[in-house]
Protein backbone atom coordinates (compact mmCIF):
# COMPACT_ATOMS: atom_id res chain seq x y z
CA UNK A 1 0.00 0.00 0.00
CA UNK A 2 2.30 2.48 1.15
CA UNK A 3 4.75 2.21 -1.99
CA UNK A 4 1.90 2.94 -4.52
CA UNK A 5 1.16 6.12 -2.37
CA UNK A 6 4.26 6.93 -2.84
CA UNK A 7 4.47 6.42 -6.81
CA UNK A 8 1.32 8.04 -7.64
CA UNK A 9 3.05 11.23 -5.16
CA UNK A 10 5.91 11.17 -7.53
CA UNK A 11 3.84 10.69 -10.64
CA UNK A 12 1.60 14.23 -9.51
CA UNK A 13 5.06 15.40 -8.92
CA UNK A 14 6.16 14.84 -12.29
CA UNK A 15 3.07 15.84 -14.00
CA UNK A 16 3.61 19.54 -12.84
CA UNK A 17 7.10 19.16 -15.04
CA UNK A 18 5.73 20.93 -18.49
CA UNK A 19 3.79 23.38 -16.46
CA UNK A 20 6.55 24.73 -14.67
CA UNK A 21 8.52 24.26 -17.98
CA UNK A 22 5.91 26.70 -19.87
CA UNK A 23 5.78 28.75 -16.65
CA UNK A 24 9.49 29.34 -17.10
CA UNK A 25 9.64 30.12 -20.81
CA UNK A 26 6.85 32.87 -20.40
CA UNK A 27 9.11 34.55 -17.34
CA UNK A 28 12.29 34.50 -19.33
CA UNK A 29 10.30 35.75 -22.36
CA UNK A 30 9.11 38.58 -20.29
CA UNK A 31 12.49 39.77 -18.91
CA UNK A 32 13.85 39.43 -22.60
CA UNK A 33 11.17 41.75 -24.54
CA UNK A 34 10.44 44.15 -21.49
CA UNK A 35 14.60 44.74 -20.40
CA UNK A 36 16.70 43.57 -23.03
CA UNK A 37 14.62 44.56 -26.04
CA UNK A 38 12.72 47.51 -24.74
CA UNK A 39 14.74 49.44 -22.43
CA UNK A 40 18.33 48.62 -23.10
CA UNK A 41 17.81 47.70 -27.22
CA UNK A 42 14.91 50.05 -28.86
CA UNK A 43 16.02 53.95 -29.02
CA UNK A 44 12.40 55.18 -29.42
CA UNK A 45 11.02 55.93 -25.97
CA UNK A 46 7.19 56.15 -27.89
CA UNK A 47 8.15 53.01 -30.18
CA UNK A 48 8.99 51.56 -25.90
CA UNK A 49 5.62 52.72 -24.83
CA UNK A 50 3.72 51.66 -27.77
CA UNK A 51 5.26 48.12 -27.40
CA UNK A 52 4.95 47.89 -24.06
CA UNK A 53 1.66 48.52 -23.66
CA UNK A 54 0.55 46.14 -25.91
CA UNK A 55 2.83 43.34 -25.02
CA UNK A 56 1.01 43.63 -21.45
CA UNK A 57 -2.18 43.69 -22.32
CA UNK A 58 -1.75 39.93 -24.03
CA UNK A 59 0.84 38.90 -21.60
CA UNK A 60 -2.26 39.37 -18.57
CA UNK A 61 -4.72 37.87 -20.88
CA UNK A 62 -2.33 34.74 -21.65
CA UNK A 63 -1.69 34.25 -18.24
CA UNK A 64 -4.99 34.38 -16.97
CA UNK A 65 -6.57 32.24 -19.30
CA UNK A 66 -3.66 29.57 -18.83
CA UNK A 67 -4.52 30.14 -14.77
CA UNK A 68 -7.80 29.21 -15.28
CA UNK A 69 -7.52 26.04 -17.53
CA UNK A 70 -4.85 24.70 -14.96
CA UNK A 71 -6.79 25.32 -11.73
CA UNK A 72 -10.50 24.82 -13.42
CA UNK A 73 -11.86 21.96 -11.42
CA UNK A 74 -12.85 19.12 -13.92
CA UNK A 75 -16.66 18.89 -13.39
CA UNK A 76 -18.42 15.16 -12.29
CA UNK A 77 -21.46 13.37 -12.56
CA UNK A 78 -23.67 14.23 -10.10
CA UNK A 79 -25.30 12.05 -7.34
CA UNK A 80 -28.05 10.98 -9.46
CA UNK A 81 -26.23 9.29 -11.96
CA UNK A 82 -24.41 6.74 -8.97
CA UNK A 83 -26.36 3.04 -8.35
CA UNK A 84 -28.60 2.98 -5.81
CA UNK A 85 -26.54 0.80 -2.56
CA UNK A 86 -29.07 -1.47 -3.07
CA UNK A 87 -28.86 -1.62 -7.00
CA UNK A 88 -25.24 -1.47 -6.35
CA UNK A 89 -24.60 -4.51 -4.62
CA UNK A 90 -26.15 -6.61 -6.72
CA UNK A 91 -24.81 -5.23 -9.68
CA UNK A 92 -21.14 -5.89 -8.07
CA UNK A 93 -21.90 -9.38 -6.76
CA UNK A 94 -23.73 -10.53 -10.35
CA UNK A 95 -21.58 -12.15 -12.48
CA UNK A 96 -23.60 -12.26 -15.94
CA UNK A 97 -23.11 -9.26 -17.95
CA UNK A 98 -26.61 -9.50 -19.09
CA UNK A 99 -27.85 -9.18 -15.85
CA UNK A 100 -25.72 -6.43 -14.98
CA UNK A 101 -27.03 -4.47 -17.47
CA UNK A 102 -31.16 -5.35 -16.65
CA UNK A 103 -30.00 -3.64 -13.36
CA UNK A 104 -28.07 -0.29 -15.42
CA UNK A 105 -31.18 -0.18 -18.02
CA UNK A 106 -33.42 -0.05 -14.79
CA UNK A 107 -31.50 2.74 -12.89
CA UNK A 108 -31.13 4.75 -16.13
CA UNK A 109 -34.46 4.41 -16.42
CA UNK A 110 -35.40 8.03 -15.50
CA UNK A 111 -32.03 9.39 -16.53
CA UNK A 112 -31.35 12.31 -19.75
CA UNK A 113 -29.17 9.33 -21.55
CA UNK A 114 -29.22 9.06 -25.32
CA UNK A 115 -25.72 7.36 -26.06
CA UNK A 116 -25.03 4.01 -25.60
CA UNK A 117 -21.64 1.66 -26.52
CA UNK A 118 -20.90 0.66 -29.11
CA UNK A 119 -23.09 -2.80 -28.44
CA UNK A 120 -25.78 -0.81 -27.50
CA UNK A 121 -25.13 -1.08 -23.63
CA UNK A 122 -25.49 2.17 -21.14
CA UNK A 123 -22.22 3.49 -20.43
CA UNK A 124 -21.32 2.59 -16.81
CA UNK A 125 -17.83 3.54 -15.07
CA UNK A 126 -16.82 0.51 -12.84
CA UNK A 127 -13.62 2.82 -12.05
CA UNK A 128 -16.35 5.42 -10.42
CA UNK A 129 -19.33 3.53 -10.28
CA UNK A 130 -21.60 5.74 -11.93
CA UNK A 131 -23.66 5.79 -15.42
CA UNK A 132 -21.79 7.88 -17.34
CA UNK A 133 -23.80 10.87 -18.97
CA UNK A 134 -23.78 11.82 -22.16
CA UNK A 135 -20.53 13.34 -23.70
CA UNK A 136 -19.03 11.77 -19.99
CA UNK A 137 -15.82 9.65 -19.91
CA UNK A 138 -13.05 8.34 -17.45
CA UNK A 139 -9.73 10.20 -17.50
CA UNK A 140 -7.10 7.70 -16.19
CA UNK A 141 -4.85 10.63 -15.77
CA UNK A 142 -7.14 12.19 -13.19
CA UNK A 143 -8.66 9.05 -12.27
CA UNK A 144 -11.80 10.40 -12.42
CA UNK A 145 -15.26 10.31 -14.99
CA UNK A 146 -15.13 14.02 -16.67
CA UNK A 147 -18.15 15.93 -18.03
CA UNK A 148 -17.52 16.31 -21.71
CA UNK A 149 -14.08 15.47 -21.47
CA UNK A 150 -12.24 16.96 -24.63
CA UNK A 151 -8.50 15.09 -23.58
CA UNK A 152 -5.89 15.43 -20.79
CA UNK A 153 -3.61 18.15 -21.63
CA UNK A 154 0.13 17.40 -19.71
CA UNK A 155 0.55 21.04 -20.44
CA UNK A 156 -1.78 22.71 -18.36
CA UNK A 157 -1.79 19.10 -15.94
CA UNK A 158 -5.70 18.99 -16.03
CA UNK A 159 -8.42 17.14 -18.03
CA UNK A 160 -9.96 19.90 -20.49
CA UNK A 161 -13.59 19.41 -20.29
CA UNK A 162 -17.06 21.15 -19.57
CA UNK A 163 -15.49 23.40 -16.79
CA UNK A 164 -12.75 24.47 -18.77
CA UNK A 165 -12.81 24.10 -22.40
CA UNK A 166 -13.80 28.01 -23.06
CA UNK A 167 -10.51 28.47 -21.36
CA UNK A 168 -8.30 26.09 -22.95
CA UNK A 169 -9.89 27.90 -26.06
CA UNK A 170 -8.69 31.40 -25.13
CA UNK A 171 -5.66 30.27 -23.46
CA UNK A 172 -4.58 29.48 -27.14
CA UNK A 173 -5.74 32.13 -28.46
CA UNK A 174 -3.89 34.27 -26.38
CA UNK A 175 -0.63 32.74 -26.23
CA UNK A 176 -0.93 32.51 -30.60
CA UNK A 177 -1.25 36.57 -30.16
CA UNK A 178 1.02 36.39 -27.28
CA UNK A 179 3.62 35.03 -30.03
CA UNK A 180 3.00 36.53 -32.69
CA UNK A 181 3.33 39.90 -31.18
CA UNK A 182 6.91 39.46 -29.73
CA UNK A 183 7.93 37.60 -33.06
CA UNK A 184 6.01 40.43 -35.35
CA UNK A 185 7.82 43.12 -33.13
CA UNK A 186 11.03 41.76 -32.17
CA UNK A 187 12.30 40.77 -36.32
CA UNK A 188 13.72 44.16 -37.39
CA UNK A 189 15.82 44.05 -34.21
CA UNK A 190 16.50 40.46 -34.87
CA UNK A 191 17.95 41.32 -38.76
CA UNK A 192 19.94 43.87 -37.41
CA UNK A 193 21.82 41.98 -34.68
CA UNK A 194 21.38 39.17 -37.43
CA UNK A 195 23.34 41.74 -39.71
CA UNK A 196 25.55 43.64 -37.44
CA UNK A 197 23.93 46.52 -37.55
CA UNK A 198 23.87 46.79 -34.09
CA UNK A 199 26.73 46.39 -31.81
CA UNK A 200 27.11 43.10 -30.05
CA UNK A 201 25.74 43.18 -26.26
CA UNK A 202 23.97 40.96 -23.70
CA UNK A 203 20.66 41.53 -25.59
CA UNK A 204 21.77 40.09 -28.87
CA UNK A 205 21.52 36.47 -27.41
CA UNK A 206 17.90 37.54 -25.86
CA UNK A 207 16.67 38.73 -28.65
CA UNK A 208 17.45 36.51 -31.23
CA UNK A 209 16.51 33.37 -29.08
CA UNK A 210 13.15 35.19 -28.42
CA UNK A 211 12.37 35.53 -31.81
CA UNK A 212 13.03 31.86 -32.60
CA UNK A 213 11.44 30.54 -29.60
CA UNK A 214 8.24 32.57 -30.61
CA UNK A 215 8.33 31.82 -34.09
CA UNK A 216 8.19 27.88 -33.05
CA UNK A 217 5.47 28.23 -30.82
CA UNK A 218 3.39 30.19 -33.56
CA UNK A 219 3.37 27.18 -35.06
CA UNK A 220 2.89 24.17 -33.50
CA UNK A 221 0.09 26.68 -31.43
CA UNK A 222 -1.59 27.64 -34.42
CA UNK A 223 -1.70 24.48 -36.04
CA UNK A 224 -3.88 23.23 -31.96
CA UNK A 225 -5.72 26.52 -32.35
CA UNK A 226 -7.12 25.87 -35.61
CA UNK A 227 -8.06 21.97 -34.80
CA UNK A 228 -10.18 23.32 -31.88
CA UNK A 229 -11.70 25.70 -33.43
CA UNK A 230 -12.82 23.23 -35.86
CA UNK A 231 -14.03 21.11 -33.10
CA UNK A 232 -16.34 23.99 -32.07
CA UNK A 233 -17.72 24.88 -34.56
CA UNK A 234 -18.50 21.17 -35.14
CA UNK A 235 -19.64 20.74 -31.64
CA UNK A 236 -17.45 17.74 -31.62
CA UNK A 237 -14.80 16.98 -28.74
CA UNK A 238 -11.91 15.46 -29.58
CA UNK A 239 -12.88 12.02 -28.32
CA UNK A 240 -15.73 12.17 -30.06
CA UNK A 241 -14.03 13.20 -33.47
CA UNK A 242 -11.66 9.74 -33.16
CA UNK A 243 -14.68 8.16 -31.96
CA UNK A 244 -18.50 9.11 -32.91
CA UNK A 245 -20.96 8.95 -30.32
CA UNK A 246 -23.26 5.87 -30.54
CA UNK A 247 -27.14 6.85 -29.80
CA UNK A 248 -30.07 4.69 -30.28
CA UNK A 249 -30.33 4.75 -33.90
CA UNK A 250 -26.70 3.99 -34.04
CA UNK A 251 -23.34 6.31 -34.11
CA UNK A 252 -23.77 9.65 -35.98
CA UNK A 253 -20.56 11.88 -35.44
CA UNK A 254 -22.41 15.05 -36.08
CA UNK A 255 -25.20 14.12 -33.32
CA UNK A 256 -24.88 16.95 -31.35
CA UNK A 257 -23.96 19.23 -33.66
CA UNK A 258 -26.97 22.64 -33.63
CA UNK A 259 -25.58 24.79 -36.38
CA UNK A 260 -22.54 26.45 -36.37
CA UNK A 261 -23.85 29.47 -33.97
CA UNK A 262 -25.47 27.17 -31.81
CA UNK A 263 -22.18 25.31 -31.43
CA UNK A 264 -20.32 28.12 -30.78
CA UNK A 265 -22.87 29.46 -28.12
CA UNK A 266 -22.58 25.79 -26.30
CA UNK A 267 -19.43 26.80 -25.52
CA UNK A 268 -18.49 30.72 -25.58
CA UNK A 269 -22.16 31.76 -24.36
CA UNK A 270 -24.65 33.95 -25.74
CA UNK A 271 -23.58 37.62 -24.60
CA UNK A 272 -20.37 37.88 -26.73
CA UNK A 273 -19.03 40.75 -24.59
CA UNK A 274 -17.49 38.06 -22.64
CA UNK A 275 -16.50 35.97 -25.23
CA UNK A 276 -12.80 37.09 -24.85
CA UNK A 277 -12.99 37.31 -21.13
CA UNK A 278 -11.97 34.00 -19.29
CA UNK A 279 -14.84 33.85 -17.05
CA UNK A 280 -17.01 30.80 -17.01
CA UNK A 281 -20.39 31.97 -19.44
CA UNK A 282 -20.62 27.84 -21.06
CA UNK A 283 -24.16 26.81 -21.75
CA UNK A 284 -26.02 23.72 -19.55
CA UNK A 285 -24.67 21.81 -17.21
CA UNK A 286 -22.47 19.69 -18.49
CA UNK A 287 -25.20 16.18 -18.23
CA UNK A 288 -27.32 17.02 -20.59
CA UNK A 289 -26.80 18.39 -24.15
CA UNK A 290 -29.05 19.04 -26.93
CA UNK A 291 -29.03 17.15 -30.10
CA UNK A 292 -30.77 16.98 -33.08
CA UNK A 293 -31.23 13.14 -33.42
CA UNK A 294 -33.09 13.44 -30.04
CA UNK A 295 -36.47 14.33 -31.07
CA UNK A 296 -36.19 12.39 -33.52
CA UNK A 297 -35.33 9.03 -31.82
CA UNK A 298 -38.08 9.87 -29.27
CA UNK A 299 -40.39 10.27 -31.89
CA UNK A 300 -39.50 6.91 -33.66
CA UNK A 301 -40.03 5.27 -30.74
CA UNK A 302 -43.04 6.27 -29.90
CA UNK A 303 -44.60 5.18 -33.34
CA UNK A 304 -43.15 1.86 -32.79
CA UNK A 305 -44.96 1.46 -29.49
CA UNK A 306 -47.92 2.87 -30.59
CA UNK A 307 -48.19 0.59 -33.75
CA UNK A 308 -51.25 -1.62 -34.07
CA UNK A 309 -50.75 -4.94 -34.98
CA UNK A 310 -50.78 -5.23 -38.95
CA UNK A 311 -53.41 -6.59 -41.56
CA UNK A 312 -56.51 -6.35 -38.72
CA UNK A 313 -58.22 -3.61 -40.69
CA UNK A 314 -57.76 -1.17 -43.57
CA UNK A 315 -56.27 1.08 -40.85
CA UNK A 316 -53.42 -1.21 -40.18
CA UNK A 317 -52.96 -1.48 -43.74
CA UNK A 318 -51.64 2.16 -44.02
CA UNK A 319 -49.76 1.87 -40.74
CA UNK A 320 -47.47 -0.58 -41.87
CA UNK A 321 -43.65 0.08 -41.05
CA UNK A 322 -42.19 1.12 -44.38
CA UNK A 323 -39.94 -1.56 -45.59
CA UNK A 324 -43.66 -3.79 -46.12
CA UNK A 325 -45.13 -0.18 -47.58
CA UNK A 326 -42.67 -0.28 -50.39
CA UNK A 327 -42.68 -3.96 -51.16
CA UNK A 328 -46.49 -3.10 -51.10
CA UNK A 329 -46.25 -0.45 -53.24
CA UNK A 330 -43.96 -2.13 -55.81
CA UNK A 331 -46.28 -5.12 -56.14
CA UNK A 332 -49.94 -3.85 -55.86
CA UNK A 333 -49.76 -1.94 -59.54
CA UNK A 334 -49.05 -5.44 -60.83
CA UNK A 335 -51.80 -7.45 -58.61
CA UNK A 336 -54.40 -4.94 -59.92
CA UNK A 337 -53.83 -5.11 -63.38
CA UNK A 338 -53.78 -8.96 -63.57
CA UNK A 339 -56.84 -9.40 -61.47
CA UNK A 340 -59.16 -6.43 -62.83
CA UNK A 341 -57.95 -2.61 -64.11
CA UNK A 342 -61.96 -1.07 -64.11
CA UNK A 343 -62.06 -1.83 -59.96
CA UNK A 344 -63.20 1.39 -58.18
CA UNK A 345 -60.79 2.99 -55.57
CA UNK A 346 -62.53 1.15 -52.89
CA UNK A 347 -61.82 -2.23 -54.17
CA UNK A 348 -58.44 -1.51 -54.57
CA UNK A 349 -57.60 -1.30 -51.49
CA UNK A 350 -59.51 -4.68 -50.51
CA UNK A 351 -57.09 -5.79 -53.08
CA UNK A 352 -54.45 -4.50 -51.16
CA UNK A 353 -55.76 -6.46 -48.03
CA UNK A 354 -56.22 -9.28 -49.52
CA UNK A 355 -52.49 -9.35 -51.52
CA UNK A 356 -50.51 -8.71 -47.98
CA UNK A 357 -52.38 -11.86 -46.92
CA UNK A 358 -51.18 -13.66 -49.89
CA UNK A 359 -47.70 -12.88 -49.35
CA UNK A 360 -47.63 -13.22 -45.32
CA UNK A 361 -48.71 -17.09 -46.75
CA UNK A 362 -45.92 -17.44 -49.12
CA UNK A 363 -43.25 -16.50 -46.91
CA UNK A 364 -44.47 -18.74 -44.17
CA UNK A 365 -44.70 -21.44 -46.61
Amino acid sequence: MAPTHVLRCCQRGLAWIPVIFIALVVCWSYYAYVVELCIFTIPSFAEQILYLVFFHISFIMFVWSYWMTIFSKPSNPSKEFCLPKVEKERYEKEERPETQQEILWRAAANLPLYTRTGAGAIRYCDRCQVIKPDRCHHCSACDMCVLKMDHHCPWVNNCVGFSNYKFFILFLAYSLVYCLFIAATVLQYFIKFWTNELPDTRAKFHVLFLFFVAAMFCISILSLFSYHLWLVGKNRSTIEAFRAPVFRTGSDKNGFSLGFRKNIAEVFGDQKKYWPLPVFTSQGDGLTFSSRLVNTVDAEQATVNMQPEPSKSTGDVQGLASPLGETENCLLPNDQHSNNTDHLANDTLKSAESETITISMESES
